[in-house]
Protein backbone atom coordinates (compact mmCIF):
# COMPACT_ATOMS: atom_id res chain seq x y z
CA UNK A 1 0.00 0.00 0.00
CA UNK A 2 1.52 3.20 -1.03
CA UNK A 3 1.58 6.29 1.48
CA UNK A 4 -1.12 8.00 -0.88
CA UNK A 5 -3.60 5.43 -0.38
CA UNK A 6 -3.13 4.68 3.22
CA UNK A 7 -4.46 8.79 3.60
CA UNK A 8 -7.42 7.92 1.53
CA UNK A 9 -8.30 5.27 3.84
CA UNK A 10 -7.72 7.24 6.82
CA UNK A 11 -10.02 10.15 5.15
CA UNK A 12 -12.71 7.85 3.66
CA UNK A 13 -13.21 5.93 7.15
CA UNK A 14 -12.04 9.24 9.52
CA UNK A 15 -10.41 7.02 11.14
CA UNK A 16 -6.27 5.89 11.90
CA UNK A 17 -7.40 3.02 14.32
CA UNK A 18 -5.24 -0.03 14.02
CA UNK A 19 -6.61 -3.15 16.03
CA UNK A 20 -3.98 -5.72 17.17
CA UNK A 21 -4.92 -9.08 17.00
CA UNK A 22 -2.82 -10.08 20.45
CA UNK A 23 -5.08 -13.32 20.33
CA UNK A 24 -4.47 -15.36 23.18
CA UNK A 25 -6.17 -19.27 22.82
CA UNK A 26 -6.17 -19.57 26.56
CA UNK A 27 -8.30 -16.31 26.93
CA UNK A 28 -10.60 -16.08 24.21
CA UNK A 29 -14.56 -16.85 24.67
CA UNK A 30 -14.75 -20.25 25.88
CA UNK A 31 -17.44 -21.29 23.11
CA UNK A 32 -14.89 -20.27 20.54
CA UNK A 33 -12.92 -23.45 21.22
CA UNK A 34 -15.72 -26.10 19.83
CA UNK A 35 -14.48 -24.50 16.43
CA UNK A 36 -11.67 -27.00 14.62
CA UNK A 37 -9.73 -23.25 14.30
CA UNK A 38 -11.01 -20.94 17.56
CA UNK A 39 -7.92 -18.39 16.87
CA UNK A 40 -9.19 -17.64 13.21
CA UNK A 41 -12.65 -18.34 14.19
CA UNK A 42 -12.12 -15.32 17.08
CA UNK A 43 -10.34 -12.97 14.46
CA UNK A 44 -12.37 -13.29 12.04
CA UNK A 45 -15.62 -12.19 14.14
CA UNK A 46 -13.58 -9.37 15.22
CA UNK A 47 -12.27 -8.41 11.90
CA UNK A 48 -16.16 -8.91 10.33
CA UNK A 49 -17.65 -6.72 13.49
CA UNK A 50 -15.01 -3.61 13.67
CA UNK A 51 -13.65 -3.54 9.63
CA UNK A 52 -16.37 -0.54 9.33
CA UNK A 53 -14.23 1.14 12.05
CA UNK A 54 -10.74 1.12 11.91
CA UNK A 55 -7.68 1.26 8.91
CA UNK A 56 -5.24 -1.23 9.73
CA UNK A 57 -5.11 -4.97 11.16
CA UNK A 58 -1.70 -5.55 12.99
CA UNK A 59 -1.42 -9.96 14.35
CA UNK A 60 1.53 -9.85 17.25
CA UNK A 61 3.77 -12.77 15.64
CA UNK A 62 4.20 -14.41 19.16
CA UNK A 63 0.44 -15.31 19.49
CA UNK A 64 1.08 -17.58 16.36
CA UNK A 65 4.33 -18.17 16.41
CA UNK A 66 3.51 -20.07 19.92
CA UNK A 67 1.21 -22.81 18.40
CA UNK A 68 3.50 -23.92 16.03
CA UNK A 69 2.10 -25.23 12.29
CA UNK A 70 -1.15 -25.14 13.73
CA UNK A 71 -0.51 -20.94 14.80
CA UNK A 72 0.48 -20.03 11.65
CA UNK A 73 -1.78 -21.67 9.57
CA UNK A 74 -4.54 -19.39 11.72
CA UNK A 75 -2.60 -16.59 11.03
CA UNK A 76 -2.62 -17.07 7.18
CA UNK A 77 -6.20 -17.78 7.04
CA UNK A 78 -6.64 -14.19 9.22
CA UNK A 79 -4.67 -12.64 6.39
CA UNK A 80 -6.49 -14.16 3.81
CA UNK A 81 -9.96 -12.26 5.08
CA UNK A 82 -8.82 -8.94 6.04
CA UNK A 83 -10.28 -6.85 2.73
CA UNK A 84 -7.49 -5.26 0.85
CA UNK A 85 -7.70 -2.82 1.19
CA UNK A 86 -6.25 -2.51 4.66
CA UNK A 87 -3.06 -1.83 5.67
CA UNK A 88 -1.56 -4.74 7.40
CA UNK A 89 1.00 -4.54 10.11
CA UNK A 90 3.08 -8.03 10.96
CA UNK A 91 4.22 -7.03 14.42
CA UNK A 92 7.23 -9.42 14.65
CA UNK A 93 10.33 -6.60 15.52
CA UNK A 94 12.74 -8.58 13.33
CA UNK A 95 16.04 -8.06 12.19
CA UNK A 96 19.47 -9.53 12.14
CA UNK A 97 22.50 -9.72 9.81
CA UNK A 98 21.91 -8.68 6.15
CA UNK A 99 21.53 -12.23 4.68
CA UNK A 100 18.89 -13.56 7.33
CA UNK A 101 16.96 -9.60 7.34
CA UNK A 102 16.45 -10.76 3.19
CA UNK A 103 14.94 -14.07 4.48
CA UNK A 104 12.52 -12.44 6.96
CA UNK A 105 11.67 -9.70 4.40
CA UNK A 106 10.21 -12.57 2.09
CA UNK A 107 8.75 -14.15 4.77
CA UNK A 108 6.05 -11.21 6.02
CA UNK A 109 6.21 -9.19 2.28
CA UNK A 110 6.24 -12.16 -0.47
CA UNK A 111 4.50 -15.29 1.24
CA UNK A 112 2.49 -13.54 3.91
CA UNK A 113 1.95 -10.15 1.53
CA UNK A 114 1.87 -7.60 4.66
CA UNK A 115 1.87 -4.20 3.80
CA UNK A 116 4.05 -3.20 6.71
CA UNK A 117 6.67 -4.66 9.29
CA UNK A 118 7.88 -3.80 12.78
CA UNK A 119 11.68 -3.88 12.62
CA UNK A 120 14.41 -3.84 15.29
CA UNK A 121 17.00 -1.12 14.45
CA UNK A 122 19.57 -1.86 17.13
CA UNK A 123 22.22 -3.82 14.40
CA UNK A 124 21.91 -0.75 12.24
CA UNK A 125 21.76 0.08 8.35
CA UNK A 126 22.40 -3.37 7.01
CA UNK A 127 19.96 -5.12 9.16
CA UNK A 128 17.45 -2.79 8.07
CA UNK A 129 17.92 -1.78 4.25
CA UNK A 130 16.90 -5.37 2.96
CA UNK A 131 13.47 -5.09 4.57
CA UNK A 132 13.53 -1.35 2.52
CA UNK A 133 13.90 -3.19 -1.22
CA UNK A 134 10.26 -4.11 -1.41
CA UNK A 135 7.88 -1.82 -3.75
CA UNK A 136 5.25 -0.43 -1.72
CA UNK A 137 6.28 -2.33 1.77
CA UNK A 138 6.74 -0.67 4.73
CA UNK A 139 9.46 -0.81 7.85
CA UNK A 140 7.99 0.54 11.26
CA UNK A 141 11.38 1.02 12.72
CA UNK A 142 11.23 0.66 16.73
CA UNK A 143 11.99 4.14 18.58
CA UNK A 144 10.16 5.03 21.67
CA UNK A 145 8.22 1.93 22.78
CA UNK A 146 5.44 2.07 25.02
CA UNK A 147 6.55 -0.17 27.78
CA UNK A 148 8.71 0.23 31.21
CA UNK A 149 12.04 -1.04 29.69
CA UNK A 150 11.94 1.51 27.10
CA UNK A 151 13.29 3.96 29.82
CA UNK A 152 16.17 1.13 30.30
CA UNK A 153 17.92 2.29 26.81
CA UNK A 154 15.96 4.31 24.68
CA UNK A 155 15.69 7.84 26.79
CA UNK A 156 19.73 7.32 27.35
CA UNK A 157 22.01 9.94 26.53
CA UNK A 158 24.48 9.04 23.88
CA UNK A 159 27.47 10.75 22.14
CA UNK A 160 26.89 11.96 18.26
CA UNK A 161 29.74 10.77 16.52
CA UNK A 162 31.90 13.55 15.00
CA UNK A 163 30.02 16.06 17.21
CA UNK A 164 30.91 16.38 20.30
CA UNK A 165 26.95 16.56 20.92
CA UNK A 166 24.73 14.34 22.49
CA UNK A 167 21.15 12.93 22.19
CA UNK A 168 18.82 10.74 23.19
CA UNK A 169 19.38 7.53 21.87
CA UNK A 170 15.62 7.14 20.10
CA UNK A 171 16.25 10.78 18.50
CA UNK A 172 19.44 8.96 16.96
CA UNK A 173 17.33 6.19 15.79
CA UNK A 174 14.81 8.57 14.24
CA UNK A 175 17.09 10.69 12.75
CA UNK A 176 19.42 8.50 11.16
CA UNK A 177 17.48 6.02 10.01
CA UNK A 178 15.92 8.73 7.62
CA UNK A 179 19.35 8.61 5.64
CA UNK A 180 18.36 4.39 4.47
CA UNK A 181 14.86 5.58 3.34
CA UNK A 182 11.94 8.31 2.79
CA UNK A 183 8.73 8.96 4.59
CA UNK A 184 7.42 6.56 1.82
CA UNK A 185 8.90 3.66 3.49
CA UNK A 186 9.29 4.53 6.81
CA UNK A 187 7.71 4.73 9.45
CA UNK A 188 7.90 4.83 13.07
CA UNK A 189 7.05 3.42 16.67
CA UNK A 190 5.64 5.86 19.32
CA UNK A 191 4.44 4.85 22.12
CA UNK A 192 1.51 6.76 23.53
CA UNK A 193 2.83 6.59 27.15
CA UNK A 194 5.47 9.20 26.14
CA UNK A 195 2.59 12.07 25.26
CA UNK A 196 4.84 14.78 26.48
CA UNK A 197 7.74 14.04 23.50
CA UNK A 198 5.53 13.82 20.65
CA UNK A 199 5.54 16.99 19.54
CA UNK A 200 9.65 17.25 20.04
CA UNK A 201 9.46 13.57 17.71
CA UNK A 202 7.26 15.12 15.11
CA UNK A 203 9.90 17.97 14.26
CA UNK A 204 12.83 15.36 13.69
CA UNK A 205 10.25 13.28 11.61
CA UNK A 206 8.26 16.09 10.12
CA UNK A 207 6.41 13.59 7.21
CA UNK A 208 6.66 9.89 8.61
CA UNK A 209 4.04 8.04 9.54
CA UNK A 210 3.84 6.92 14.05
CA UNK A 211 2.75 3.53 14.39
CA UNK A 212 1.29 4.35 18.31
CA UNK A 213 1.17 1.52 20.45
CA UNK A 214 -0.36 2.34 24.31
CA UNK A 215 -3.75 3.85 24.03
CA UNK A 216 -5.90 2.11 26.31
CA UNK A 217 -4.90 -0.81 28.41
CA UNK A 218 -1.51 0.89 28.98
CA UNK A 219 -2.67 4.42 29.78
CA UNK A 220 -2.38 6.61 26.74
CA UNK A 221 -4.29 9.69 26.02
CA UNK A 222 -5.42 9.08 22.07
CA UNK A 223 -6.51 13.41 22.08
CA UNK A 224 -3.27 14.52 23.82
CA UNK A 225 -0.68 12.32 21.73
CA UNK A 226 -2.84 13.02 18.26
CA UNK A 227 -2.95 17.19 19.03
CA UNK A 228 0.79 16.78 19.87
CA UNK A 229 2.06 14.31 16.75
CA UNK A 230 -0.72 14.38 13.84
CA UNK A 231 0.84 16.24 10.55
CA UNK A 232 -0.70 17.61 7.22
CA UNK A 233 -1.86 13.69 5.77
CA UNK A 234 -2.46 12.36 9.79
CA UNK A 235 0.62 10.28 9.86
CA UNK A 236 -0.40 8.36 13.04
CA UNK A 237 -1.46 4.68 13.05
CA UNK A 238 -2.95 4.00 16.03
CA UNK A 239 -3.02 0.70 17.80
CA UNK A 240 -5.45 -1.06 19.96
CA UNK A 241 -5.48 -4.67 21.01
CA UNK A 242 -7.06 -5.38 24.00
CA UNK A 243 -9.01 -2.89 24.73
CA UNK A 244 -11.02 -4.07 21.76
CA UNK A 245 -10.74 -7.55 20.92
CA UNK A 246 -11.21 -8.66 24.87
CA UNK A 247 -13.77 -5.88 25.71
CA UNK A 248 -16.07 -9.21 27.02
CA UNK A 249 -15.11 -12.89 27.30
CA UNK A 250 -18.54 -13.49 26.25
CA UNK A 251 -20.57 -14.73 23.00
CA UNK A 252 -21.18 -10.80 22.17
CA UNK A 253 -17.36 -10.67 22.22
CA UNK A 254 -17.73 -9.23 18.40
CA UNK A 255 -20.52 -6.91 19.30
CA UNK A 256 -18.29 -5.37 22.23
CA UNK A 257 -15.62 -5.04 20.10
CA UNK A 258 -17.01 -3.25 17.71
CA UNK A 259 -18.60 -1.23 20.28
CA UNK A 260 -14.86 -0.39 21.50
CA UNK A 261 -13.49 0.38 18.27
CA UNK A 262 -16.36 2.69 17.38
CA UNK A 263 -16.22 4.68 20.23
CA UNK A 264 -12.07 5.46 19.37
CA UNK A 265 -13.09 5.80 15.39
CA UNK A 266 -15.98 8.64 16.79
CA UNK A 267 -13.26 10.59 18.63
CA UNK A 268 -10.36 9.83 15.78
CA UNK A 269 -13.39 11.86 13.42
CA UNK A 270 -13.38 14.88 15.69
CA UNK A 271 -9.56 14.99 15.68
CA UNK A 272 -9.30 14.63 12.40
CA UNK A 273 -12.44 17.45 11.53
CA UNK A 274 -9.42 19.56 11.99
CA UNK A 275 -7.19 18.31 9.85
CA UNK A 276 -8.75 17.10 6.81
Amino acid sequence: MTRKQLFEQIKKKKSYLCIGLDTDITIIPSHLLTYDDPVFEFNKQIIEATSEYCISYKPNLAFYESRGPAGLLSLERTLAVIPKDFFTIADAKRADIGNTSEMYAKTFFEYYNFDALTVAPYMGKDSVVPFLNFKNKWVILLALTSNSGSMDFQLSEICIPGSGSEQKLYQQVIQHSQKWADENQLMFVVGATHPELFRDIRLIAEKNFFLVPGIGAQGGSLREISNAGMNSECGLIVNSSRQIIYASNGEDFAESAAAAAKKIQLEMGELLDSLL
